[in-house]
């Protein structure tokens, strides 16, 4: 959540009117993340984030946005949209694609119990299935196709035992791909970044997940791989925090139980997911923008969590 882009208070203002959101009292540039341009804005009705696109076109936004309605009536606690009187959710500030949703109360849980990756676990099953039926389509941007471009733009940048480890892993994630069992993974909408600092807590209660702009239809078993690699792991060393993760599946399992394709590639679900964001912090270290505020994530965390999951890997009994 960088800021590229500068917004004045004269144009939130301008978008405010439109959804009829009166009178801004505070527009408060947001550090941290590395994709879109995030304001907190404040109005005499409540709090708000108002997002400017900074990567993604109009023509991909819909989904998500769309999306976070679709679950915020069907109970997910997620940011909803605001709509102008047309029922438009999508509009143009500074010339980028942008939108505006309710600010979650509470804060990010850094440094989680187990308690609280049993919470997002649970969560993160309802979500699942309540977005079983979202009329919407589209694939996961992230996926094994875009690994394998993005590796080989990054792959310049690496020591030669990082890009053994890198050529490695995309030849086993494709030779998983072409899997049976693969195929027979269940899949539907997923948040795909479902991290620590993406999900809110008021005291014990889970508030909400928020940033869905990676989400995409995909295997709900990657989307639990993602989480588990973030929530229930030592950060220093990327090693199992067997507690947490133990908590995290037997929570999502009480919701909906993995089948049994599922339970085989849950090791190798667990590497595609570090993979997956060991390249794309190379590429925001290796390829950079320029922005106010970008703080780009160390990748080496990532290096060190794929090495973990494909040394010691997690297989259910």
């Amino acid at each position: 959540m960088a800021v590229f882009t500068t917004v004045t208070l004269d144009q939130a203002q301008a978008l405010a009117d439109r959804l009829n959101l009166g009178p801004v009292s505070a527009l408060q540039g947001i550090e941290g993340g590395i994709e879109n341009t995030n304001y907190f804005l404040t109005t005499e009705q409540g709090e708000y984030v108002l997002t400017l696109f900074e990567r993604l076109g109009a023509e991909q936004l819909p989904f998500y946005l769309f999306l976070m309605k679709h679950l915020a009536h069907h109970g997910i606690c997620v940011p909803d949209p605001h709509a102008d009187a047309m029922g438009e959710v999508l509009f143009e500030v500074q010339g980028k694609p942008s939108a505006v949703v309710n600010r979650l109360r509470g804060k990010s849980v850094l440094a989680p119990q187990a308690s609280h990756c049993a919470t997002v676990a649970a969560a993160l099953a309802r979500m699942h299935l309540a977005g079983q039926d979202y009329q919407r389509h589209q694939p996961n941007l992230r996926g094994l196709a875009w690994w394998r471009d993005t590796a080989a733009l990054v792959r310049e940048h690496l020591s030669e035992d990082q890009k053994a480890l890198l050529d490695h892993e995309l030849a086993y994630q494709v030779h998983v791909a072409q899997s049976a069992a693969y195929q027979a993974l269940p899949k539907g909408p997923i948040h795909a970044d479902l991290f620590r600092d993406n999900v809110m807590f008021e005291g014990d209660q889970l508030t909400g997940f928020f940033d869905f702009y990676f989400a995409g239809v995909d295997h709900w078993l990657f989307d639990l791989c993602v989480c588990l690699n973030d929530w229930c792991i030592d950060l220093e060393t990327g090693a199992w925090d067997s507690a947490r993760r133990d908590a995290m599946l037997a929570a999502y399992q009480s919701v909906r139980a993995l089948q049994p394709a599922e339970r085989l590639l849950l090791p190798a679900m667990t590497r595609a997911a570090a993979l997956r964001f060991w390249i794309s912090r190379l590429w925001d270290v290796h390829l950079p923008r320029e922005a106010s505020l970008l703080q780009p994530h160390d990748p080496t965390h990532f290096e060190r969590v794929l090495t973990q999951r494909a040394t010691t890997p997690w297989v259910l009994s």
